[in-house]
């Protein structure tokens, strides 16, 4: 499958979206979201869904940045990977795009932090103009970091839509036994990205939670679905069971003369 200059460019404009969304707070830049509007643009919805359910598994786990570690950026797998998975025609799982894509995601996250380094000094010099009256600078300084960002998620998102064949053709080179490892590797990663978040929030009293989820998983079959709905309801029995904590409101009076008399 071969992408088409428009195709390209509205993959360049959304991944602009997402990217630059990600500063305004409404966490467009996620795999899942990136993947989903991949799969529209290019017309395979059910590949894109596939590929960004568990590249979202495994980047859960990999946006919790331990000390100063900084995580993959989802754009690897949510454009690179999801537009691979598509356009190699079944030569790629979405694991192994997941795998191979990964390297793709920590140089994107290195050009992430060129760009917060770049506009550092961005927020002094919106305060200059602000001071000085200048309200017209003060919006151009003040949203520049924005507009950085969607337009390095522009050109990502352009240039991974037209590389794409030669990715595939590097794909091609790659032994069958290697690339089998690279699945392997791939479904491996949900489960590293996991163990990161149970690593920070698990604590002793959900041990017990932790155990149900894996044995509805593994032995009882439950679906994912299912399990969700089983942990609301005890998210839910656990919220209205807490008893509810009353804090005594102490009025103290003043004396009969005060300091401030």
């Amino acid at each position: 499958m071969e992408i088409n200059v428009i195709q390209a460019i509205l993959i360049g404009l959304w991944t602009a979206f997402c990217f630059s969304g990600m500063l305004l707070g409404i966490y467009t830049n996620r795999c899942i979201i990136l993947s989903f509007g991949v799969g529209i643009i290019v017309g395979d919805i059910p590949t894109a869904l596939a590929m960004g359910a568990i590249s979202e598994l495994a980047y859960m786990g990999f946006g919790v940045g331990a000390g100063g570690t900084v995580p993959p950026n989802p754009i690897g797998p949510g454009i690179f990977g999801t537009l691979m998975a598509i356009t190699s025609a079944g030569k790629v799982s979405p694991e192994a795009a997941l795998a191979l894509s990964t390297p793709i995601a920590v140089a994107i996250q290195f050009l992430q932090t060129f760009a917060y380094t770049a506009f550092a000094g961005s927020p002094e010099s919106a305060i200059k103009h602000l001071r000085n009256g200048n309200i017209k600078g003060f919006k151009i300084i003040a949203n520049s970091t924005i507009w950085i960002f969607a337009l390095i998620g522009f050109a990502l998102g352009v240039v991974g839509a037209l590389s794409m064949d030669t990715l595939i053709h590097l794909v091609d080179f790659i032994p069958p036994v290697l690339l089998n490892g690279l699945t392997v590797a791939g479904k491996m990663l949900p489960a590293i990205g996991f163990a990161m978040i149970l690593s920070v929030m698990a604590k002793k009293e959900l041990i017990p939670f932790v155990l149900l989820g894996y044995v509805c998983a593994t032995y009882l079959g439950v679906p994912t679905i299912g399990i969700a709905i089983i942990g609301t309801m005890f998210a839910l029995m656990e919220f209205y069971n807490k008893p509810k904590r009353t804090e005594a409101v102490v009025v103290s009076g003043g004396d009969e003369q005060d300091d401030w008399i």
